[in-house]
């Protein structure tokens, strides 16, 4: 196929999911669309209309049967470039289950959930040491914690400077509250570790779904731009989640409209070019050749 000469629009952060009630107990009733199937044919049409070309599946459930089977669909649909899967980082022996997932190369990071876990969780010594294993296997973590995790975070990536972290969701700051402080100061904090990035994602569902506007996420996307600037911001949907609160189309033109300002390199780095490096996307990720950005 001949080198895609537009840059290479991604999606750094979408999901997958059969439904079943045991398994997704956190969609609570006032998110209750979300509850059934969501699929790669339900989410490619969202795509074409919104002109991204790749997608990057990100767990929801801590198993590796399900870590599998977002392999597996990325082998069946190679416009899902790569997958953020989960690992059982505590395990003593988890390496070897590292290196079997390092054998396909649609696997790009792992995430666990720590949002649900208590702060001392990231101090444990055994999910460091788990996690210490994954630049070994060039795998990224994906850093799932609400705002008040911050401190204990930034502990945690301060241990670990040759990993690559991308934050997701900004840290999940009190948007419905409006509350911009202590997030802002610790989100600044964050960033000043050149090895972190950070996913412009997540957001609408933290605001009021039926009061929600475009200004009530513009300072937390200001901050997020002033302190990682554009080389490490990503773009991410959040899909099907975001739906809850706003269409895909609707939220890929919201980003689009508060990167405005930036110049043309800048957009299409936070658009894509950021994605394509940090998850190491290649020709041999995807049915499009990427020509990766310098």
């Amino acid at each position: 196929m001949a080198l895609q000469t537009e840059p290479l629009r991604v999606d750094a952060h979408q999901h997958f999911w059969r439904y079943s009630r045991e398994e997704f107990d956190w969609i609570s009733d006032e998110m209750a669309s979300i509850r059934r199937d969501f699929l790669p044919g339900d989410l490619l049409p969202l795509l074409d209309q919104a002109e991204i070309d790749v997608s990057i599946a990100v767990q929801t459930r801590q198993s590796l049967e399900e870590t599998n089977w977002l392999l597996d669909l990325a082998e069946e649909d190679e416009w899902i470039a790569g997958v953020v899967g989960w690992a059982p980082l505590t395990d003593p022996h988890v390496e070897n289950t590292l290196e079997s997932l390092a054998e396909n190369s649609k696997l790009k990071g792992l995430r666990l959930i720590l949002q649900a876990e208590p702060d001392a969780y990231m101090d444990r010594a055994d999910f460091n040491s788990g996690l210490a294993l994954l630049h070994k296997y060039s795998f990224v973590y994906d850093l799932l914690i609400h705002e008040h995790q911050l401190p204990t975070a930034i502990r945690l990536v301060d241990r670990h400077t040759s990993q690559r972290i991308v934050l997701d969701h900004l840290a999940k700051p009190l948007i419905a509250s409006g509350q911009l402080e202590p997030w802002r100061t610790r989100i600044r904090e964050l960033a000043r570790r050149p090895h972190v990035s950070c996913k412009l994602s997540g957001m609408v569902t933290e605001a009021n779904f039926d009061s929600r506007t475009t200004d009530d996420l513009r300072p937390y996307v200001e901050v997020a731009l002033e302190a990682f600037g554009p080389s490490r911001i990503l773009f991410g949907s959040d899909w099907p989640v975001c739906t809850v609160a706003a269409s895909y189309g609707h939220w890929t033109s919201v980003v689009r409209d508060f990167i405005a300002n930036l110049s043309a390199d800048e957009q299409n780095a936070i658009l894509g070019g950021n994605a394509i490096n940090v998850y190491n996307l290649t020709k041999s990720n995807s049915s499009i050749s990427i020509e990766v950005p310098a």
